[in-house]
């Protein structure tokens, strides 16, 4: 290939890798016709070049030639199987939601889906969303050609245990799939898998591996024998909402997915033990190649594990093995391969981050290392810090398109959580390797991960309840875009120190304006707050105060683990004699099980509604796990404590199906409605009562005047407003997460309330809302987002 470059690193392949990449990037993104048109650029850039460098074998000849043929791929078979996917057979009836029999091969192990927040350990609630590529398709009864490939969205207790190389039949309603990729159709499957085929024999296997080590693993908290599956081989289906919000919001979220670095940890461990053992290089390669591989099938060979593979392979060339002139021509060369097998991977957020991250490995953590270690820093010590820092400088921008919002702690934290990354890896694969075969001695080596694993569950903890920990960013590409180029800018402000200087000054100026707002001000909570309404995205959570400090009553407890929790945590909260779940929509209920992280509760208590089913199941049995009776609240029961009184009005109206549970608004107007009285006046809990139900409350000729109104339903346009002027509140609450796709609150029922005469506060826009008597007068504080 000619001399290789004195910078000590061999670019040739980049570019053509980069064509490749960009080109079908561009292609998914806006048009098949942008990848023959990068294609037909980069053919041409090639003969420019070479014809320049005839007769001359010049070093970048071999880069040239590459150049050439990544554009005739590009161009020809890349923009061909783009044009397949666009024109699939199924696009035209995805497009008109026609219902579909679908007969596929599944091609990823089912993801839970945790939007609802509730379904996290506990089989039977949400769905999964399962990756697969169509054999046979029959729409509206009619045969339809088409091999694409689909998403299915499905029940969970149904569809969770399927492996990649099942074939099976699902019946469901099409849809088109969401953002660019070669997916042809999403599928919104009813009912059970039907005709199921039998799994690959290693797929199998590989599912008895890591069902063994998810049964060693629990000699550990529920918390941590959760984390360790997901740290060793990407399964989460033991990690909780709460945990998997933790980890996100702390930058920490990529340790819990199978990557390229914990193939190069495995497969490194192993190349260590081997030069212990004084293996020679040849069969060290062998060895480690072969633990590479093993671990790709016990992760589960999937296309996502696949790719983490070449990465992992690429990382382990660079840093095990040392070759650092040729891990990056392997990197490029991996790249080309995988995009030509691929296209989708180019659109991959997950792709990206593997291709960037291994290459920081490559390029960038060791000139760190080095620069550290003539600074006297130990080169344990300077690998230990160059490795996560250089990861997350190459990987932040496409964090923060990916995210939407840039974790301001994700440096700290990585660097803090990397000691222990390494040592649960390699003992979490001990103990999968031993699980199968001695499960009592499987016991020892998770029992010494179990450190590991509770020092990364109280990193992320305590890092994703740093006081602005998130900063909003626009997602997407154009997202990561922007924050490549503050990176670019950032990197070359420190390498200038006329610019260190300028960027100094607007990190003092970020500082003085960001920090007072965010952190210091206001006060919070406000002295002598009676009531508080949580910001907790799109769902409920009230916080009611007694006049003892730090005891209050919680109505309902938010979407999912974590922020009805941080809020109770703002306020001080430690003691919660009573929580009452107004109803078992999971925007309600989804976040119970952390309400008891660190308080004491005197007990739950529902209403007459018993739907949805799994819901219901799942509230008692939080309740029976930690120890606490689960009350029904009727009609007319009173609760007082010092300074605050509760008094039950409703439901007066339960929905009669009680077997239907897609009856979203029979469920609503089961919700429980309290009149609570505190120091500063009446407070109307509402729940989401719709229509029916406050119609029954007014004929029933119930005292609805309150001070304060928890507005029904999320500000909804379904309230009536005789309702409104029956309560007649000063102050309207009202609980709805931002950009939620039902459009709550209504700006018909926002307009209503303040024709009324209310002062509206809204936890989108103003954050935790807290109403409070100042000097005998009602007075509402916003805190802020």
């Amino acid at each position: 290939m000619g001399e290789v470059p004195p910078s000590g690193h061999d670019y040739r392949l980049v570019p053509a890798a980069v064509t490749l990449w960009l080109g079908a990037l561009l292609g998914l993104l806006w048009g098949c016709w942008a990848a023959p048109v990068a294609g037909t650029a980069a053919v041409l850039a090639a003969v420019a070049l070479l014809w320049r460098g005839r007769g001359t074998r010049p070093r970048w000849f071999p880069g040239a030639a590459a150049l050439l043929v990544s554009g005739v791929l590009l161009a020809g078979p890349v923009t061909l199987r783009l044009i397949a996917a666009r024109d699939d057979a199924l696009g035209a009836p995805a497009r008109h939601g026609a219902e579909a029999k679908l007969r596929v091969t599944v091609t990823e192990r089912p993801r839970p889906v945790r939007s609802a927040g509730f379904a996290d350990r506990q089989a039977g609630a949400g769905s999964v969303v399962i990756g697969a590529e169509v054999v046979s398709a029959e729409v509206r009864g009619r045969p339809i050609a088409s091999s694409g490939r689909v998403v299915l969205l499905a029940p969970f207790q149904q569809w969770s245990g399927l492996l990649p190389g099942q074939e099976v039949t699902a019946r469901g309603v099409l849809a088109p799939p969401r953002g660019p990729a070669l997916t042809v159709a999403a599928v919104s499957v009813r009912g059970p898998p039907a005709e199921i085929g039998p799994a690959p024999w290693w797929q199998r296997r590989a599912e008895s591996v890591r069902a063994a080590l998810r049964a060693a693993c629990s000699v550990l908290s529920p918390d941590a024998a959760g984390l360790l599956p997901s740290l060793v081989v990407g399964d989460t289906s033991g990690v909780s909402s709460q945990v998997d919000r933790e980890f996100t919001e702390a930058g920490l979220s990529h340790l819990m997915a199978v990557s390229g670095s914990n193939l190069a940890v495995v497969a490194g461990a192993a190349l260590l033990l081997l030069r212990v053992l004084r293996a020679g290089p040849r069969a060290s390669a062998l060895v480690a190649g072969a633990v590479l591989v093993g671990f790709v099938v016990l992760a589960g060979g999937e296309p996502s594990v696949l790719r983490a593979g070449v990465m992992g392979a690429v990382g382990l060339l660079a840093l095990a093995l040392g070759r650092a002139r040729s891990a990056l021509p392997a990197l490029a060369a991996a790249v080309g391969v995988l995009v030509l097998y691929d296209p989708a991977m180019a659109v991959n957020f997950g792709f990206a981050l593997s291709v960037l991250a291994t290459a920081g490995l490559v390029l960038v953590a060791p000139r760190w290392v080095m620069a550290m270690t003539r600074r006297g820093i130990p080169p344990g010590i300077a690998e230990g810090l160059a490795v996560p820092l250089a990861a997350f400088l190459v990987t932040a921008p496409v964090l923060a398109g990916m995210a939407g919002e840039v974790s301001v702690v994700s440096v700290a934290a990585n660097v803090l959580a990397a000691p222990a990354v390494a040592p649960a890896t390699v003992l979490g694969v001990v103990t999968a390797a031993l699980a199968t075969v001695w499960p009592e001695a499987a016991r020892l080596p998770a029992l010494a991960a179990g450190p590991e694993a509770e020092w990364l569950l109280t990193l992320a903890r305590h890092a994703s309840r740093v006081p602005g920990a998130l900063l909003p960013w626009p997602a997407g590409w154009w997202g990561a875009l922007l924050a490549a180029v503050v990176v670019a800018l950032l990197v070359l402000a420190f390498r200038r120190p006329a610019l260190r200087i300028a960027l100094a000054l607007v990190l003092v100026c970020v500082l003085l304006v960001v920090v007072p707002v965010r952190v210091i001000a206001p006060q919070w909570p406000p002295p002598g707050w009676v009531a508080v309404s949580c910001d907790v995205g799109q769902g409920d959570a009230e916080v009611l105060a007694t006049d003892d400090p730090g005891r209050a009553v919680l109505v309902d407890t938010g979407p999912e683990p974590g922020p009805a929790d941080a809020c109770l945590g703002r306020l001080g909260v430690d003691r919660i004699p009573l929580v009452v779940l107004s109803h078992l929509h999971a925007d309600h209920v989804g976040g119970l099980d952390s309400v008891f992280d660190g308080r004491s509760v005197g007990a739950v208590a529902v209403g007459p509604g018993r739907i949805p089913g799994w819901a219901w199941r799942q509230v008692a049995e939080v309740a029976s796990r930690h120890g606490v009776p689960l009350l029904e609240l009727d009609i007319g029961r009173r609760l007082d404590w010092p300074g605050l009184t509760l008094e039950v009005l409703g439901p007066h109206y339960v929905n009669p199906r009680q077997d239907d549970e897609t009856d979203g608004t029979g469920i609503n107007n089961t919700s429980v409605v309290l009149r609570a009285t505190t120091r500063a006046g009446r407070v109307l809990l509402t729940g989401d009562v719709e229509l029916l139900a406050q119609s029954a409350l007014l004929t029933d000729g119930t005292d609805l005047h309150a001070e304060v109104l928890k507005t029904p339903h999320h500000g909804s346009r379904y309230s009536l407003p005789q309702f409104f002027a029956a309560v007649s509140p000063r102050v309207a609450l009202v609980s709805a997460g931002a950009g939620n796709p039902y459009g709550h609150p209504s700006r018909s029922t926002m307009d209503t309330l303040a024709a009324g005469g209310a002062l509206v506060a809204r936890t989108d826009t103003d954050g935790d809302a807290a109403v409070l008597s100042q000097k005998g007068e009602l007075a509402l504080v916003r805190r802020g987002k």
